[in-house]
């Protein structure tokens, strides 16, 4: 984010926020709402700067965002942008999406208001050049895990409706052209950004992502798309969805717009896990796109593309056994059996502190990947190596939140089992979020 007055203000506000001092004063709660409304009416300001900007210049080049510069150590500190914005999403998922995940499970839908609400926290501002009205100024795969892991850490299956259009803004921002840019971009940094998800999954057993049995073939006016995707984020409701599929023998994306498609069919696709995410089915019957609708040129790297997605799904991984770990240690030590805390016991303290371990295995090796992203270099290996450990530490976590709470870590009491639910999903899903 520019360093700019408003970004200066917001700075200092969070940095007053996290101050010891206002447990002691009583004054925690007034200073952390006004750093909340303040982040929220600063970013409403830039957004709306940027909607101005578009409207003078209604079609531009294409813009990429270039990649930082190396660094000589590996440097885990954050930056002050990178410290507002982690400050800014935990009280974001502590007072909104915490309070409300156990009523969205289970009616397995999403509150009313809540993307207005992400909407003025401008989270999708962070996923397009200033260009088009965001106030991104460089490839940030980082801080986006940074988002995953704060926006899961309230709740994984909200965090996966919410960084849905975030990811698909990342996608077009990262290689869309010029004409598609300036077409969908602007709108992610409107007062209500569009509903919008990736689709990559498909109901086939050994799945593989790299071989969709959706296909794409050429026609006079553009493409036809056949085919089953499953395990759609914000299927039933995504205004443009990025379809992969199958083209010429190579798996690419697709804008597709949902408005008035009538060869789209959908219908739910109720799962153990991510049940607030509302995901879907949806089959695509000879459905004509035009030749725009193509996402890039030769620049795509589907590759690419599945491998930040792994990143940011190791994100939400990483923030959804935080959240386990942060919740089982309070209770251990407040649970007694047999006169003393059950914390006392070496085989839950062993538990808890495999638990933290692996917890921190996973940030390390997803930042270092990303890290490795952001400043243009290799990462496949670097992600594949997260997501493995994020895949088999994931489940564990989950399974050691159940194992820790006994038998209230199996009634819905308590969050322990949905999250337990939701991280199962971390190892079996390739689509719907993007870094």
């Amino acid at each position: 984010m520019t360093r700019d007055p408003i970004g200066l203000a917001l700075s200092l506000i969070n940095r007053v926020a996290g101050q010891a001092w206002l447990d002691r004063l009583g004054l925690r709660p007034v200073v952390e709402k006004t750093a909340y409304q303040g982040t929220r009416a600063g970013f409403r300001t830039l957004a709306l700067a940027g909607r101005e900007f578009r409207r003078v210049n209604e079609w531009l080049p294409k813009q990429r965002l270039p990649a930082k510069a190396p660094a000589d150590l590996f440097d885990l500190t954050l930056d002050e942008d990178q410290q507002m914005i982690v400050d800014s999403l935990h009280r974001f998922a502590r007072d909104t999406l915490r309070p409300a995940a156990a009523a969205a499970d289970e009616a397995a839908t999403i509150p009313a208001g809540l993307f207005a609400a992400a909407a003025e926290l401008g989270l999708t501002l962070y996923a397009v050049p200033e260009a088009f009205g965001g106030v991104a100024e460089t490839a940030s795969p980082v801080t986006s895990v940074l988002i995953a892991e704060q926006l899961a850490w309230g709740d994984m299956g909200l965090a996966s409706a919410l960084l849905a259009p975030f990811s698909v803004a990342q996608a077009i921002t990262r290689w869309g052209s010029g004409e598609q840019q300036s077409r969908y971009l602007p709108a992610f940094c409107e007062e209500s950004p569009p509903l919008a998800t990736i689709a990559i999954d498909e109901p086939t057993p050994l799945f593989d992502p790299l071989k969709p049995a959706t296909s794409a073939t050429v026609t006079g006016s553009g493409y036809c798309l056949n085919g089953y995707k499953s395990g759609v984020v914000l299927g039933a409701e995504s205004d443009l969805i990025l379809v992969a599929a199958e083209l010429h023998g190579r798996p690419r994306l697709f804008l597709v717009e949902t408005a008035g498609a009538d060869s789209i069919r959908v219908k739910p696709d109720p799962a153990m896990g991510l049940r607030a995410a509302k995901l879907a089915r949806l089959e695509f019957k000879d459905l004509r796109l035009p030749a725009d609708a193509l996402l890039g040129g030769d620049d795509f790297d589907y590759q690419a593309m599945l491998d930040l997605g792994t990143l940011l799904r190791c994100g939400l991984a990483i923030g959804s056994a935080q959240a386990v770990l942060d919740y089982v240690i309070p209770y251990c030590n407040e649970r007694e059996a047999f006169g003393e805390p059950i914390s006392h016991r070496q085989s839950v303290a062993f538990m808890i502190s495999d638990l933290a371990i692996e917890t921190d295995s996973m940030r390390l090796l997803t930042w270092r990947a990303a890290a490795r992203a952001e400043t243009g270099q290799s990462f496949h290996r670097e992600a594949c190596l997260a997501h493995l450990l994020c895949s088999e530490k994931a489940v564990a976590a989950g399974s050691h939140g159940v194992q820790l709470l006994g038998g209230h870590g199996f009634v819905r009491e308590h969050p322990v089992e949905r999250w337990y639910r939701d991280l199962r999903s971390v190892a079996t899903l390739y689509g719907g979020v993007h870094a």
